[in-house]
């Protein structure tokens, strides 16, 4: 090996401080709690169990004579 300390490796990376160890758990806890929010509000729909317009039947009537009656 090139040099001296032949029990070293040559790599010794710094441990992150506090601040970014406390930083980073918080950014990846948010990012996991809206992953998980988001599938539980639209995960049937991504999977394909449910159609995104199944759920908008609120009793309106969007053809060509519903628009007419409004103008």
């Amino acid at each position: 090996m090139a040099g001296p300390h032949a029990s070293s490796s040559g790599f010794n990376p710094h441990l992150p401080g506090l601040r970014y160890k406390i930083l980073s758990t918080t950014l990846g806890a948010t990012m996991w709690f809206f992953i998980f929010y988001r599938a539980r509000k639209d995960g049937a729909k991504l999977l394909g169990l449910s159609h995104p317009w199944e759920a908008h039947g609120h009793g309106h009537d969007h053809g060509h004579d519903a628009h007419a009656e409004h103008h």
